[in-house]
């Protein structure tokens, strides 16, 4: 079966069925989302951690947090590192979310896939609204395999919520290290689920070749006669303006960015793909050095991600660059951004 397809009417009617029967119990009531459980999907394997949102009285759902990448990022928002950049985090997730909002939250496909269904929902945090989130991309309609996981995860978080309610040390294990999982064990045709602690693979690493510096343009920067000045800032991030280009999924630019570390003047950005940004920076960088005539003395970083692809460049034209905690006039000149993107 193609991994794409939609959700039949009999997978809707069962997410429909288990995220009512979800809404009525109302676990956020007694947990909160740092009490986070692991379902193994019977399909393939992967585990999903799910956190249950609700207790603040705002956001009503169940996220569904996809292997070990969706438990680091749900697990870097609730540490507090997205405070001052809160839109970061969103780019972040990795899960399937069921969620409860009022009516226009949902688009012309949703209240059709109701009216289909033949369900009704009336008030503010009453429809029922399925999204798949990848980062970099706008949250999506869910595809068959992932209706069906979300499903079973959504029965699981009822069975575990309702013994927590009565045990408060379910989930508790000596070694933070270990996650209370569901893990499913097939019996003949049909499926025991059974309590297993364990400890979830480290998430992968992204691979991120080392762009070769064009010896070329580094002869044309030599003879520009470049100069240098001061400290500059760069980073790279993902950008809240949703883009849409024919058959394909929308998805969220990304742009590099580079700021002056005392003025917080913006010399240069790069509005593109992620992957078209992180493979053309290093030209894009020294073809800005070469046009405008100087370059700074140091460059502050805080992401392994930009250190590495700045690194080679950086070595082969003397400029020193530095790992931080924190970019100021960068992150400043970010918000400011906000209201013209």
């Amino acid at each position: 079966m193609n991994n794409d397809q939609q959700p039949s009417l009999q997978e809707w009617r069962a997410l429909y069925g288990a995220a009512r029967e979800f809404k009525e119990l109302a676990p956020w009531e007694w947990m909160h989302d740092c009490d986070i459980f692991g379902v193994k999907d019977p399909e393939n394997g992967e585990t999903g951690y799910c956190c249950i949102m609700g207790a603040a009285g705002e956001h009503y759902a169940l996220g569904l947090y996809l292997g070990s990448e969706g438990l680091m990022g749900i697990t870097k928002i609730q540490s507090g590192e997205f405070l001052d950049l809160k839109e970061e985090a969103f780019f972040l997730q990795k899960c399937l979310m069921a969620s409860f909002e009022d009516r226009k939250y949902l688009n012309k496909q949703d209240i059709q896939q109701i009216k289909t269904l033949g369900l009704k929902f009336r008030g503010s945090n009453a429809w029922l609204l399925f999204r798949n989130h990848t980062p970099g991309f706008v949250p999506w309609y869910l595809t068959w395999a992932q209706a069906r996981f979300l499903t079973t995860a959504l029965l699981q978080a009822i069975d575990v919520s309702m013994r927590f309610k009565k045990d408060k040390n379910l989930l508790e294990h000596p070694s933070r290290a270990h996650y209370f999982v569901r893990v499913p064990i097939k019996q003949g045709e049909n499926i025991v689920w059974q309590d297993e602690w364990l400890v979830p693979l480290p998430p992968k690493k992204e691979d991120h070749p080392v762009i070769p510096v064009n010896e070329t343009i580094l002869k044309r920067l030599e003879k520009a006669k470049v100069h240098r000045k001061g400290t500059w800032e760069i980073d790279f991030f993902y950008v809240p303006a949703p883009t849409w280009e024919k058959g394909e999924k929308p998805y969220y630019p990304f742009m590099s960015l580079i700021v002056d570390h005392d003025s917080a003047v913006i010399f240069n950005f790069q509005l593109e793909k992620r992957d078209v940004v992180l493979t053309n920076f290093p030209s894009k960088f020294i073809e800005f050095l070469e046009k405008t005539k100087f370059m700074p003395g140091r460059i502050l970083v805080k992401r392994d991600e930009v250190s590495r692809i700045l690194e080679p460049l950086a070595a082969k034209v003397g400029i020193e660059t530095s790992l931080v905690e924190s970019l100021p006039a960068l992150e400043y000149a970010q918000r400011s951004m906000r209201g013209f993107i």
